[in-house]
């Protein structure tokens, strides 16, 4: 086995330490625990930027322009700096805590066949049954999600001998898949859309947003499902017969036991410690992780093989994410600069947005995301950039918590039309057409109707 340069195993572990001392900083709130994660994370993102693309060297380079300016032009800029950085350990952290829980999912032959049973369903169930797989795999394995079930798809429509009809049922299938997962991002505490939005959102938590985020997720499956059952493409030739899965339902046994284990440990640390529950998961995930490796390996020395995967996971798997990292770092700290800097310059040319109702305010945000999405701001970098220039919610007559519903319902519109997000460049590899095509000509109509119809929701909430 190959072993990893040092600096980037040393990257790794300093990974692991961010994760800690997150939690324990949102745990305690103690000053030095937070100079702990900043001092671990900066050292961490710079290992991973020695080898990365062109892309993370521009983030990069905005980043540290962004703090000379900073620096250079605001006397608070310890304070604007030490936030920015809070911000990125916080994404590093959370991204490391998922990325376990992934790792330990791919590997489980039980997770594998439950995809494949919902792949092998026939046509007249077929997309609700991946929607809701996808929505389901997606507390787990975030974007991972769609590679898994992706591939399974692909797999599955091979057995169709008529071409045409192969690419018509390849795409609804990947569909399905990506808008079970647009639908998950609204609501998941795994989920970055989520985690990010209440962290910009002061006086709210995972908790205050559940209800209408449960029902913004399911305006965007509910959608998904009556657009492909009204508009289903016309086929010259009748498919080949149906192959009958020899699996069965109870194949599915992983999830739903994943996720009563992960929400009881979640919601009961939080109403335990009173620590947020998305700070909650980065104790959580991990540890969940390694219990469920060692289930996996319960009758093969599941210590040993808990020591090896953990080691192998901090030194050599986690590392395969270096790009995503050091974007998702950057994104959240050029944003946490970069808005409080624009903030003056806003107002100044007399864009007040307190002045606007609070259902326009909302409805506003909830498009300007996707739309950031099509010029290639990431949507961490959206929220982060636009979070600093919102008013107190109060000013506008709106709780908070309407504040960060818009935020997830935004960011899972753009999720499922950005051609710069990792769902559609998945879904595109998959269906053999561009990221672009699929956010604009296979999803174009989908994210018109959800959006309408989660604009009306959230407008709903501002009035209630």
């Amino acid at each position: 086995m190959n072993t990893s340069p040092f600096p980037d195993r040393l990257a790794g572990w300093l990974l692991i330490a961010t994760c800690f001392f997150v939690f324990l900083a949102q745990w305690s709130g103690e000053s030095i625990l937070v100079g702990a994660e900043i001092v671990t994370v900066i050292p961490a993102v710079l290992l991973l930027a020695r080898r990365t693309g062109r892309m993370q060297t521009v983030f990069l380079s905005v980043a540290a322009i962004l703090l000379i300016a900073t620096l250079a032009t605001r006397a608070d800029w310890l304070t604007l700096t030490t936030s920015a950085l809070k911000t990125t350990a916080f994404i590093a952290a959370f991204f490391t805590a998922t990325t376990a829980l992934r790792y330990a999912a791919t590997s489980s032959p039980a997770v594998i066949e439950c995809g494949r049973l919902l792949a092998e369903q026939p046509p007249g169930r077929r997309y609700l049954a991946l929607t809701t797989g996808g929505h389901l795999f997606t507390l787990v394995l975030n974007y991972g999600s769609i590679a898994l079930l992706g591939a399974l798809a692909e797999e599955s429509s091979r057995r169709e001998d008529n071409p045409h009809i192969r690419a018509v049922r390849l795409r609804r299938m990947l569909l399905a898949i990506q808008r079970g997962f647009a639908s998950a991002l609204t609501w998941s505490p795994l989920a970055f859309a989520t985690a990010i939005s209440i962290s910009f959102v002061p006086d709210t938590t995972w908790k205050d947003i559940l209800g209408p985020s449960l029902v913004s997720s399911l305006i965007l499956a509910a959608g998904g499902w009556l657009l492909d059952t009204l508009i289903k493409p016309r086929v010259s030739a009748s498919p080949s017969t149906p192959v009958v899965t020899e699996l069965s339902w109870t194949s599915i046994w992983p999830l739903p036991v994943l996720l009563v284990v992960l929400g009881v440990s979640v919601g009961g640390i939080h109403l335990a410690t009173g620590v947020r529950a998305t700070a909650a998961v980065i104790l959580v995930v991990p540890i969940l992780s390694m219990a469920w490796i060692a289930f996996q390996n319960r009758h093969d020395a599941p210590v040993r093989r808990v020591r090896e995967r953990t080691g192998l996971f901090v030194t050599r798997q986690l590392l395969g994410y270096r790009n995503e990292l050091v974007l998702l770092t950057m994104a959240g700290f050029i944003g946490g600069l970069g808005g409080h800097l624009l903030s003056p310059f806003v107002l100044g040319a007399g864009f007040d947005l307190s002045s606007l109702p609070g259902w326009l305010l909302l409805i506003g945000l909830l498009w300007v995301i996707p739309a950031a999405g099509q010029l290639g701001m990431n949507p961490i970098l959206a929220v982060s950039l636009i979070a600093p220039l919102l008013p107190a919610a109060s000013d506008v007559g709106i709780d908070a918590s309407d504040i960060a519903v818009a935020m997830t319902a935004g960011w899972a519109l753009a999720a499922a039309s950005s051609p710069f997000t990792a769902s559609t460049l998945v879904v595109g590899g998959f269906g053999s057409v561009t990221a672009r095509y699929v956010g604009l000509v296979w999803n174009g109509l989908y994210v018109v109707v959800t959006g309408l119809a989660l604009s009306a929701w959230v407008a709903f909430l501002a009035f209630w």
